[in-house]
């Protein structure tokens, strides 16, 4: 159970985070230099009643899911992580569940690629961070819930994306998508939250029951991608997918080539939600789970 001090800590701790130093503009007149709850709950992707509660002490037993998005939210360094957890009465995720910490050094190199879309997620596929730039291109994903916010079931089962697929190249990339999550599900054998997504995809897409079951393999590798935008119309750019080693983290960053109409039309997206640094947002599949 989470005590009143668990409350302080994230109080302590937000207080001394500049919104810029977590990757927000400052915006206005401000009473004190830290977060305000509102933009602490935006970047946990949690509600503001519930930071509310959880600092006045009058929340209990948060999940450590909630726990690592708020440490991830505020930036918070290893030891400062750490006793986060014990002040909630939890252990720190063990080597056999998935990583969901950004460490501090991604955390920086994302910073200094805010004017491209960026998006970082875990091992299986779960998003926890948006950059603007990224909810410019890609839709806004603050406002996606529960399984949403998992990317092998938005593309199995969610509405249609922006990304124009050909049947050959969905195909691929779909069973890229299930060979990563069989490979997780074997690496992260405790993971209870990946444990249900695996049995809620296989219950509602039979396109994924026939992958998994088929033992489908593929891999990720850079590609064009072509978007089709509301906004701008056809917006074609090159998709990376990097790894952070040691932690599982998978970083997707969409470039376009310079002197391109590609180049000018995103330029034009990312303009317009121009901001220093990333906007963070934490996995909301489970946290809702608290």
């Amino acid at each position: 159970m989470a005590t009143a001090e668990f409350g302080r800590a994230v109080r302590r701790r937000r207080d001394r985070v500049a919104p810029a130093d977590a990757g927000l503009p400052a915006g206005g007149r401000r009473r004190a230099a830290g977060l305000r709850r509102e933009e602490l709950a935006l970047l946990a992707g949690i509600s503001v009643d519930y930071v509310t509660r959880l600092e006045q002490g009058r929340a209990s037993h948060p999940s450590a899911q909630v726990v690592e998005a708020l440490a991830r939210a505020l930036r918070m360094p290893g030891e400062e992580r750490a006793q986060l957890f014990q002040l909630a009465g939890l252990a720190m995720p063990g080597p056999d569940t998935v990583p969901a910490h950004i460490p501090p050094s991604v955390h920086r190199m994302l910073d200094r690629l805010a004017v491209n879309p960026v998006a970082v997620y875990d091992a299986t596929w779960n998003l926890l961070l948006a950059n603007p730039s990224y909810g410019a291109l890609m839709g806004d994903p603050s406002g996606w819930r529960g399984t949403e916010r998992n990317g092998v079931w938005r593309n199995l089962v969610g509405p249609p994306g922006r990304v124009r697929h050909t049947p050959e190249s969905r195909a691929r990339f779909e069973a890229a998508l299930v060979a990563d999550l069989r490979t997780a599900a074997v690496r992260y054998p405790a993971d209870e939250p990946l444990k249900r997504l695996v049995a809620e995809l296989y219950e509602h897409s039979a396109r994924f029951a026939g992958l998994w079951d088929s033992g489908a393999s593929g891999r990720h590798e850079a590609a064009r991608k072509t978007i089709d935008h509301p906004d701008v119309g056809p917006v074609t750019l090159d998709c990376d997918v990097l790894t952070v080693a040691g932690s599982d983290l998978r970083i997707m960053l969409y470039t376009a080539e310079p002197g391109t109409e590609d180049a000018g039309r995103l330029a034009e997206l990312t303009g317009r939600v121009a901001g220093p640094d990333p906007r963070r947002a934490a996995d909301q599949d489970r946290i809702t789970r608290r």
